[in-house]
Parts: C-alpha cells; structure tokens; sequence
C-alpha cells in the first residue's frame, strides 16, 4: 500500500503545486557492518574506494538507496553484492548518521546495518571499490588508518551492538555453520568479547537456558574423546542471559 491510497482531494491540490526542489537536496544510504570470525579472529568486512570522494580510503561496504527499494532491500542487495550472501544471514538495523557535513557532496543520511555471518570466503571488489578485506577488529585503533566519512563511528557501535546482543540472544550460534560443538560456541564467544570463558561454567550456562541450543544426538570424534553436535534453537531471546565479563 502506498501513501496515494489515503490521499484527500485537498491533498493533491497541495502536491500539485508543491516544489521538492525549494528545499536543499539530500539522499539515503546504507552501510554494513559486516562481522565475521575468521581464523579464531572477529573481523570486519572493509573495501578501499575506487572513486571519489576519498578515494583511497578503507571504508565500510554501502551504496545509495534506490528510488524504488525499501531500506532492508537496499542492505539485503549490498550485502548480497558485497558477500555474495543472499539469505541465512543475520541483518538488522543499527543506527542513523545524519550530522550535516559527514559527506562531501550533499547532505546524505546513512541507515547502517549489522550483519553477523559464518566464515566468508575471500572478498571480491565490487563495482565501486578497488580492494576489500577483512581486517580483524583487534587491528582497528592501531596502526590502521581511520576509515572514510564517520565510519569509524558506525563500526564502533556496530561491534559495540554485537558485543550486547550476545548476552542476551542466540545470535553467537549464527557466526557458526551447522552441527557444531559447545566449545565451537565458546569460542565465538571469546572471540567477539575478547576474553577468555570457563569452559565447564560456558557449557552450564547454554545448556541451562532453554531453547539455546538442540542435540542432534550425533558426536564429533576430538582426538581425546567425544564432543556432542548441536544445532541453533528455536529461541531468539535467552533467559537467563549470559553475562559478558567486566573488562580487566
């Protein structure tokens, strides 16, 4: 349904004589934080500008939104692009950058999402960009240059989210393909928060909050004895949550 639907006679004699053009111009995009674990890291997918402006620079993967594309659409078609991931990834809405000057061209607004995907192959440029890569979030602060626009800002509190919702919902399960083992959850776990977990109080802890995590009633040979499979619950929401440890 669209905004015609409800339209009154006095509305479209307002619209037509309504001028879009007397206001300054302005466009919508979206940027990705996209987190993945590789080689026991938690890294982020980064491409480096093919054009201008700031070409040259890292940079988050993100585009304009088309004029006919909703919101969700425009992510789901960048991350599609920029991954080549299509379904079965974890996409929500993190935030909206709208401070004026944050793009040099005109006045842009940027709705960033968080994805949190299973281990990605190596990334391909894509039109725009002329090199990505996955630069493990350890890295960033460091000797690494900061990134394009405000995408420092939106990478912050996209790992900051991440970090959050693993306390209290099963999305550490979407960082893993499917069967995997308590201490493959673990060590998710330890690599999005940075710090090290009891094993033995990590495996109480999940398989104390029901709907977590289901047996699959297989076993995994480990060289020292057999690990139970597991596979993601059915519940979105964990009670009680699994508290992340103070920072030391």
């Amino acid at each position: 349904m669209t905004a015609d639907n409800h339209l009154t006679d006095e509305d479209r004699k307002f619209l037509a004589g309504y001028d879009p053009h007397a206001f300054p111009p302005a466009a919508v995009t979206v940027d990705l934080v996209i987190l993945t674990v590789r080689a026991g890291e938690l890294c982020v997918l980064q491409i480096r500008r093919g054009e201008p402006p700031q070409r040259g620079r890292w940079a988050l993967p993100g585009g304009f939104v088309g004029p006919d594309e909703t919101l969700d659409e425009a992510a789901a078609r960048e991350l599609a692009e920029e991954t080549g991931i299509r379904a079965g990834a974890h996409l929500e809405q993190l935030a909206t950058f709208g401070d004026p000057g944050r793009d040099p061209r005109m006045r842009v607004v940027s709705v960033a999402y968080l994805a949190l995907v299973p281990d990605l192959p190596t990334p391909v440029a894509g039109t725009d960009a002329s090199e990505a890569r996955y630069l493990p979030v350890a890295k960033l602060g460091g000797t690494e240059q900061s990134l394009a626009f405000d995408h420092d800002r939106i990478l912050a509190e996209g790992i900051e989210r991440a970090r959050a919702k693993l306390e209290y919902t099963g999305l550490a399960a979407t960082f893993l393909d499917e069967p995997f083992t308590i201490a493959d959850l673990r060590r998710v776990y330890e690599t999005v928060w940075g710090v090290p977990l009891h094993a033995a109080n990590f495996r109480r802890k999940v398989l104390s909050t029901p709907g977590f995590v289901e047996p699959t009633g297989e076993k995994l040979a480990t060289g020292r004895g057999w690990a139970e499979l597991y596979r993601r619950g059915a519940t979105a929401h964990l009670h009680p949550a699994i508290p992340r440890p103070a920072a030391t």
